[in-house]
């Protein structure tokens, strides 16, 4: 991959000397829509991809100056990298960077970035709303920055102390979800750009009307046509394009479920719609499995995957549709949302729960994610905790903490040092090295962390307030669990 970000050798950039010749610069201008045009045709990267727009668009709508989009151009090549070469590629939805860090330093290769998430707990209005689209249009990207600042940190972190990271990176790759588009063609086209400039790695854009949108398992959905949910899938492409980063695009279908449509202009939706007409003007059509199929093979051409948004785990169904796409693109890449909104137990049994993703991964879905996992994570946690903690005190606190101690001693989790893990050491290095070594206000030395779970001595006291000798306790070898005291913060 060539620092253009868009996959290719050959570079597509356009900047020109000030002292070229008119013929000079239109000479370059041709040679880099040359380039863009067989990196299109030859690069297995956009094997079939279909544009409906030409490479002089691209570079036109592009603009004197490109701007590097390193963290989405990393996180796309490091994505399109796994979905070739794993079985498939498992996600869970992070509410928090805090969280994204904890799935990366578990193991997971991949971040989901849900609006559902962001509506119910981390939108920019500071509300908690449903998955109805009406939070702030700039909220995923700006959860997606907040994730690739705290990834960044702990990189930065475990580089200033010579350790390796999790799988190699900290930066593992960011599938965000851009709902409807918050819009038409044009709002597609920006939010995909916001998208970018906040390094997500894949981007994926629902077919139903923005103004209605709906969680995919709420009523109440009303589909766009065919052709403006293709539209929004091209705006998105564009944008990827225009910004020089081959970000990749996910197409989601809710025809499984929904029931009305906005328009019948599209010879493709007629044959779902059933002749009725609502109160508010929409056509009623039949949904189900083979309208989703119906809407997979049509944005097929445009979307590096397709996900069929479903009521219930089904391998049966899941597999219909798989097969369907894939008799007519046999090479398309499928995603699957493990849903919080199913209830596993009562649909499946263990066996079937257990071998539910490498089933699905056998059928090509390559993409596999558990949507509201934050979400879930974060409230039982918390209710748990603050559960015993009403009934027994630091007990409660007690054990939690405990827990932390052996999830560190046995699987590498880091948060427990809490000073640590946010910074504390690292900005203490950048204050020593401002300093020139002697800087005497260094934050994690002399800390309570440092000394209840390091093992290094507190600082000691000013000797112009020294301890009464009748309050310095006599001195107690202690063993290591006897050391495992909360902090105090």
């Amino acid at each position: 991959m060539s620092a253009n970000g868009n996959g290719s050798r050959h570079s597509t950039k356009t900047h020109s000397s000030p002292s070229m010749s008119p013929e000079e610069k239109t000479a370059q201008y041709a040679l880099a829509q040359d380039c863009l045009n067989y990196e299109w045709e030859h690069n297995p990267r956009w094997q079939g991809i279909e544009r409906s727009y030409t490479a002089e668009d691209v570079l036109r709508l592009r603009g004197s100056v490109q701007i590097e989009h390193t963290l989405a151009r990393l996180g796309a090549e490091r994505l399109w990298e796994l979905l070739q070469t794993e079985p498939y590629v498992n996600a869970l939805g992070a509410l928090t960077g805090n969280q994204a860090v904890q799935q990366v330093q578990a193991g997971l290769k991949a971040i989901y970035v849900s609006g559902w998430q962001v509506a119910a707990d981390a939108n920019n209005a500071g509300q908690m709303y449903p998955d109805q689209s009406l939070y702030p249009a700039d909220s995923v990207p700006n959860l997606c920055r907040r994730i690739n600042n705290a990834l960044q940190r702990a990189d930065q972190l475990h580089h200033a102390e010579g350790k390796v990271a999790p799988g190699q990176t900290w930066f593992a790759p960011l599938v965000a979800d851009a709902e409807a588009g918050f819009g038409g063609t044009l709002n597609a086209f920006e939010l995909m750009k916001g998208m970018i400039e906040a390094g997500a790695a894949c981007v994926h854009f629902e077919d139903q009307l923005s103004s209605a949108k709906k969680c995919g398992h709420l009523g109440g959905k009303v589909l766009v046509s065919t052709t403006e949910a293709v539209q929004k899938l091209v705006a998105a492409r564009l944008a990827a394009d225009v910004m020089g980063v081959p970000t990749l695009v996910m197409a989601r279908t809710d025809a499984d479920s929904a029931h009305l449509l906005t328009s019948d202009i599209d010879l493709r939706d007629r044959k779902f719609c059933t002749g009725e007409r609502t109160a508010e003007g929409f056509f009623r059509i039949k949904g189900g499995i083979e309208s989703a199929i119906a809407r997979g093979l049509a944005y097929a051409p445009y979307a590096d995957l397709i996900w069929c948004e479903t009521s219930h785990p089904d391998l049966e169904e899941a597999r219909h549709f798989a097969d369907a796409i894939h008799a007519k693109y046999p090479d398309k890449m499928l995603a699957y949302n493990c849903s919080p909104s199913f209830n596993w137990r009562k649909k499946l049994d263990e066996e079937t729960i257990a071998r539910f993703q490498p089933e699905l991964a056998r059928m090509g879905y390559k993409f596999q994610f558990v949507t509201l996992a934050g979400f879930h994570a974060l409230n039982l946690s918390m209710f748990e905790l603050a559960r015993g903690y009403k009934s027994e005190g630091m007990s409660a606190y007690s054990r939690l903490q405990e827990k932390e101690f052996r999830s560190e001693t046995q699987f590498g989790y880091e948060a427990v040092k809490h000073q640590r893990f946010v910074g504390t050491g690292y900005f203490d290095q950048v204050q020593q090295v401002i300093s020139g070594g002697l800087a005497s206000t260094t934050a994690l030395e002399g800390s309570t962390e440092a000394a209840q779970f390091g093992g290094a001595k507190p600082r000691p006291r000013s000797e112009d307030s020294p301890t009464p000798a009748s309050q310095i306790p006599p001195r107690i070898e202690v063993g290591p669990e006897e050391m495992l005291l909360p902090s105090g913060d």
